[in-house]
């Protein structure tokens, strides 16, 4: 009766292993470093679990014979502090009955025996094996193995003829060294189900035979049972955790972040690659006549031929050329700043902004109808490399030169020159002194 007991409760225990496996949370070392504290962690579990004691025992000796077996039910009770992710020590406390049977006694031999064990505690040493592979990221199965030693109290009855009544001995306290083997399956952040078998070497007398027989005395324990993390829930349990899995991962996300910043800059340059390709047709001059080929009217000029803003050849003077002092006077100065002041492109290119268009205007009536020269002076921040801020400075300038000569201006009296970074007017560590070092000077003439 009692080994059927103990059978339906296996059987249950086992029920309950193949029903979690489908419901683990395998998410065990999330929000977690490889070097960080271990208050990261919990470290403190407890442990409880049932199974069966007899003095049978997978190494097949030291049965005192006592070779029919007695089935009796075990508990145990235990704390447990994990030191690292696969070390750790714990309290055990063990309670239940041990017997066994010797059939074919000889004279004066006990016959029997029944020892319960009320109370006992040991202090061991538990390795999880589970934790030091790095292929296994989660450790859901983890195999473990524990030795320790501790007080084991307990009263054995013996009798010596099978129809004869039992005589009680003293109850005695002796060492005794635990040993056990196992699997702890990781059913969620914080529970373990333990399934294990347990060697039990006690110091002398625990099955009544005389201790000049038998020195030591070795009983098994089969159990089943769960082991709860304590402390925060939302903290992952230090025995959940593989550190080197976790390492792992770490640098697995971080090549994961350094490859898509890179992936970006690769799609930002090539942007800015097209950009410039464009910047560059739409400023390209193939007769060198000071005019792009945007606006040129009149392509194909010979070299050194004299043209007008729309890029065709000016009319050849008939008569002698006079001399003509120019004076720049407030208000030309004025509508110069103005046009300054107004100037605006877009972002990184050479394109001006309409709003510019106006005042630009003004500058090139007062170049048509003065004969004013105009010096052009691109400026930029320091801000990117030197050769693309170079360029930049010289396509705006150029830019600007172009607007005026669509206009009417005489190509040949405007000097457009890019100076990149390199004539700073204000700091170039603050973001107002890089915006006026980002600029168009006019010089007029």
């Amino acid at each position: 009766m009692k080994f059927t007991k103990l059978k339906n409760i296996s059987v249950i225990a086992l029920g309950l292993i193949s029903s979690s496996a489908f419901a683990q949370d395998k998410s065990t070392i999330e929000n977690t470093s490889p070097f960080g504290d271990i208050s990261q962690y919990r470290t403190w579990s407890i442990g409880i679990n049932g199974g069966i004691l007899n003095q049978s025992n997978i190494l097949g000796f030291n049965q005192g014979g006592f070779e029919k077996l007695e089935h009796n039910f075990g508990y145990s009770l235990y704390v447990k502090n994990q030191i690292s992710p696969s070390f750790g020590a714990k309290l055990q406390y063990l309670g239940g009955k041990v017997g066994g049977i010797n059939e074919n006694p000889n004279s004066n031999e006990v016959s029997q025996y029944e020892t319960q064990a009320p109370w006992s505690a040991a202090l061991s040493a538990e390795w999880l094996l589970g934790n030091t592979n790095w292929r296994f990221f989660n450790g859901i199965v983890k195999p473990y193995v524990s030795i320790g030693v501790g007080a084991l109290n307990f009263k054995t009855k013996t009798k010596t003829d099978a129809d004869g009544d039992f005589i009680t001995q003293d109850a005695k306290t002796k060492i005794y060294v635990p040993a056990d083997v196992g699997f702890k399956f990781a059913v969620t952040k914080g529970i373990h189900i333990d399934l294990g078998y347990q060697l039990n070497w006690v110091n002398q007398d625990f099955d009544g035979v005389r201790a000049d027989q038998y020195k030591n005395d070795l009983f098994s324990y089969a159990h089943a049972g769960l082991e709860f993390s304590l402390g925060n829930p939302e903290k992952p349990a230090l025995n959940n955790s593989n550190p080197v899995a976790t390492l792992v991962n770490t640098m697995n996300m971080q090549y994961d972040e350094l490859k898509k910043d890179r992936d970006e800059l690769r799609a930002a340059n090539e942007s800015l690659k097209e950009e410039l390709i464009g910047l560059y047709e739409d400023l390209a001059d193939d007769d060198g006549d000071g005019v792009p080929n945007k606006y040129d009217k009149c392509p194909n000029t010979p070299q050194g031929t004299k043209v007008d803003g729309s890029g065709c050849p000016l009319p050849e003077m008939k008569h002698e050329t006079k001399v003509i002092e120019r004076v720049v006077t407030k208000e030309d100065k004025k509508i110069v700043d103005e046009a300054i002041n107004n100037l605006e492109f877009d972002l990184g290119k050479a394109t001006i902004r309409p709003t510019s268009h106006a005042s630009l205007n003004k500058v090139a009536a007062l170049l048509i109808e003065k004969n004013f020269s105009l010096k052009l002076a691109g400026h930029t921040d320091n801000t990117g490399s030197m050769q693309v801020n170079l360029k930049l400075s010289k396509d705006r300038a150029e830019a600007v030169k172009a607007y005026l000569v669509s206009k009417g201006a005489n190509a040949s009296r405007i000097e457009a020159t890019g100076y990149g970074p390199n004539q700073p007017i204000a700091d170039n560590s603050t973001a107002e002194g890089r915006q006026q070092n980002r600029r168009v000077e006019f010089s007029l003439f």
